[in-house]
């Protein structure tokens, strides 16, 4: 739930418009600094005083498209806003020189979309399907 100190607190920094777009998609209230974006538009955000966020919430996501899902989040952000690594990737020197030549770009996971994969078979079936014959009454 939040408070309505620091709601007002909140609108205060982001501004109203902001302030709407936020109780709308992540239904909470939150300021903080702007860290960078990825590859796909998502922005992020670290708001450290321990006042103001909850540890563990501190780092969040605010996406670029509408139907989000944790998929989205590219494995270098996802690191970072998992706490596995203590800066982001445009800070860190390490997943800078990290990335391999041959690594292939990240897509999101398409499961439940028009562009999931749907393997089909070219065997033929072993057993088929019973398909009755109907004859003509005399």
């Amino acid at each position: 739930m939040v408070s309505l100190h620091r709601t007002i607190r909140s609108i205060r920094r982001v501004g109203l418009r902001e302030w709407w777009r936020q109780m709308q998609y992540i239904g909470d209230a939150k300021s903080g600094t702007y860290v960078g974006k990825d590859q796909f538009g998502n922005r992020y955000f670290e708001n450290r005083n321990a006042e103001e966020e909850i540890p563990g919430r501190h780092r969040w996501a605010d996406f670029a498209q509408h139907d989000f899902n944790a998929t989205q989040i590219p494995p270098e952000w996802h690191s970072w806003i998992s706490h596995i690594r203590k800066d982001p990737p445009t800070n860190d020197p390490v997943m800078q020189n990290l990335s391999p030549p041959w690594k292939a770009p990240y897509v999101e996971n398409l499961t439940g979309t028009r562009g999931a994969y749907k393997p089909y078979n070219t065997v033929v079936p072993k057993i088929n399907a019973w398909e009755p014959k109907v004859k003509a009454r005399a």
